[in-house]
């Protein structure tokens, strides 16, 4: 048996409208035919695997594949049902699945089969094989996205699955099902009205696809931890497909890229790409996380999230919060802003406030929406003893928090015109402070004070109460 190989990879969107209704608009038009082309592309191939890595099947025990060779039902989406329902008969390889399973507790993963009758396809997964392999031609296998996996879990799972995909001769094509920006519209939106939810999101999306282009994949899988906080995709699971793809790809960043199609789903962005396993020679950056070839369970979730990095090239060390008060909802009264990419406050009072012309911020913090994650650590643990922390790192979260909660106001940045910090530490912080401020900040030209104070009620050490120009209405 000759010996087996990667052949292709995909990434796709998860959302129904191009397989359902193509016709609602022409954006969702255009990703239908780029489908048809990937699919295309597949056939002509020669592959005989498909491998479905969605991020719309999460697992909380290890990562999940499904292993009924014959999974038949009618699926509704739970957001989209008005769009109609979606039968399917799939041909999945029991074979594979049971293999890599074998394959992932060799190399140290939790993992296991799903053999139930009935058991739901997600979203992802039905959309990609109805469209990419709409005869059954080719077998496929799909596997969960677990929701605490951090890099080096999901390399090793590729890793793991490349093993079978080599001793078992097979020509596999690895797809991705998941969206750029994910931000959906919360309301009933007319499908003509459909637009990528925000310009901030779109800038970033236009980005990784231009990485993707020139097939610097690595380079999108090393940035995604960055990316994903600065489009407020406030769950890491929306890029842990592209460390698995970077991992199923050998952590190469010269593959060679095709953007086939880019547009708006429901504000989400959505994309398909094609990467040719053949070299294009664009790609320069090396591989330089940890090149992990057994996993050892450890994934720091209580401790820390290590898969958090600043704009600057070394690893910065978040701590989740255990102590000070308790977290509210924001207020939402008159000419109040409020945003769900911003931490939640203290106390009972909104991020902003509106009055004529100009944005009142409450004060703002480094700490991060949903995980209460302190990026640089915390200035003292839970029994008040103090802690080493990075000043720099902080600062540079206090100003993305910033603007997160302008750019829900429908400004931005540029947009601050007066600042008061408060440093818990003038003498240690006031140097790497000034030096983030100089790189952020700086560049805007607003007025500032700054202050040295006792403490501030979560263990941070900086704080900057703004005020803006608000944007026209």
């Amino acid at each position: 048996m000759s010996q087996g190989e990667l052949v292709g990879s995909f990434i796709v969107p998860v959302h129904p409208h191009p397989l359902l209704v193509p016709e609602g608009n022409e954006g969702w038009g255009r990703l239908r035919a780029s489908f048809d082309d990937a699919a295309q592309r597949i056939k002509d191939s020669g592959a005989d695997l498909l491998i479905i890595y969605s991020t719309t099947w999460p697992s909380i025990i290890g990562h999940q594949i499904m292993a009924d060779p014959n999974p038949e039902w009618t699926m509704v989406d739970h957001d989209f049902h008005e769009l109609g329902s979606i039968p399917y008969s799939f041909n999945i390889d029991a074979d594979f699945a049971h293999a890599w399973d074998k394959a992932n507790e060799q190399r140290g993963l939790k993992s296991r089969t799903v053999a139930y009758h009935g058991f739901p396809i997600d979203v992802g997964s039905v959309v990609a094989l109805k469209l990419l392999n709409p005869d059954n031609a080719i077998p496929a296998v799909i596997v969960s996205s677990n929701v605490y996996a951090n890099r080096a879990e999901t390399t090793v799972l590729s890793k793991a699955c490349l093993d079978v995909i080599k001793s078992t001769g097979r020509k596999a094509v690895a797809v991705t099902a998941m969206s750029l920006s994910n931000r959906m519209f919360t309301t009933h939106i007319d499908p003509k009205d459909d637009r990528i939810h925000s310009l901030k999101d779109d800038e970033w999306n236009r980005k990784i696809l231009e990485f993707l282009g020139e097939g610097r994949l690595e380079d999108v899988g090393q940035l995604s931890r960055t990316i994903h906080q600065q489009i407020r995709v406030q769950k890491v699971v929306a890029f842990k497909p592209m460390w698995w793809l970077s991992g199923m790809n050998g952590n190469r960043n010269n593959l060679t890229g095709e953007v086939l199609a880019y547009e708006a789903l429901n504000g989400a962005g959505g994309a398909i790409v094609h990467l040719d396993p053949t070299p294009s020679g664009a790609g320069d950056k090396e591989y330089d996380e940890d090149d992990i070839e057994f996993f050892h369970g450890e994934r720091n979730v209580l401790d820390g999230d290590e898969d958090f990095t600043s704009d600057e090239p070394d690893k910065i060390p978040v701590a989740n919060n255990d102590s000070g008060p308790a977290l509210w909802d924001p207020t939402d009264g008159k000419d109040s802003v409020n945003s769900e990419a911003a931490p939640k406050p203290v106390g009972a009072y909104p991020h902003a406030r509106r009055v004529g012309d100009l944005l009142y911020l409450s004060g703002v913090g480094p700490r991060q929406p949903g995980t209460n994650a302190i990026p640089g650590g915390p200035i003292r643990d839970s029994t008040g003893a103090p802690q080493d922390y990075d000043i720099k790192a902080q600062t540079h979260a206090v100003v993305e928090n910033i603007t997160r909660i302008l750019e829900e106001a429908g400004g931005s940045i540029d947009d601050v015109l007066d600042v008061t910090s408060f440093l818990v530490d003038m003498d240690r912080d006031f140097s790497g402070y000034n030096e983030v401020w100089a790189e952020t900040l700086g560049k805007v030209g607003p007025t500032r004070t700054t202050l040295a104070i006792r403490a501030l009620p979560t263990p941070i050490a900086v704080e900057m109460k703004v005020i803006a120009k608000a944007p026209p209405l």
